[in-house]
């Protein structure tokens, strides 16, 4: 996790759980010139739009006084969604036996990207059970992990290409 989205967190996260829900992650993302926070909530019952709405003026009056950021940035508040990202490690030990996508920020055995069951959860380390065994990783060398889309949604058949628009009016030009 960037020093960043640590500092933010510890800003932002008594505002979030006053409002009765979880701040589950920050992700402070850059590309090219364009920056953007994200800020994943979450609460038992499920997150709602008016939820995002409440935390997006808490947080954007907090980021007004700390500002954190010295750029502009972009807001979005989401709920983690289908294929949750996980950031900590009591959010690995909540998910064990489910599976899940990681991405290293150094390779492992030649490898940086990962998919596989969270068999285990230590001090420092997750362990993903990948065809031909476990696999042992440090959370410190984790760029980004997420649980994997359900299974269902996988065995749907893909739709063909779809072929480009082509805009009233326009004309293919051939060039020799």
């Amino acid at each position: 996790m960037k020093q960043s989205e640590v500092r933010i967190g510890k800003a932002i996260a008594p505002a979030i759980e006053a409002l009765g829900l979880e701040l589950w992650g920050v992700e402070h993302l850059r590309h090219g010139r364009r920056v953007t926070l994200r800020i994943f909530i979450d609460c038992l019952s499920g997150v709602t739009i008016d939820d995002c709405e409440r935390v997006s003026r808490q947080v954007s009056a907090i980021l007004d006084v700390e500002d954190p950021i010295a750029e502009e940035y972009t807001l979005e508040v989401s709920s983690p969604g289908i294929d949750r990202p996980l950031f900590t490690l009591p959010q690995f030990e909540r998910f064990v036996g489910e599976e899940a996508n990681v991405r290293l920020r150094i390779p492992l055995d030649g490898r940086r990207r990962f998919r596989g069951v969270i068999a285990q959860v230590m001090a420092d380390r997750i362990a993903l059970r990948v065809e031909g065994g476990n696999v042992e990783m440090m959370h410190a060398d984790i760029e980004r992990a997420g649980l994997a889309p359900p299974a269902a949604d996988a065995a749907k058949p893909r739709q063909g290409k779809k072929k480009p628009h082509k805009r009233k009016g326009s004309k293919r030009v051939k060039t020799r």
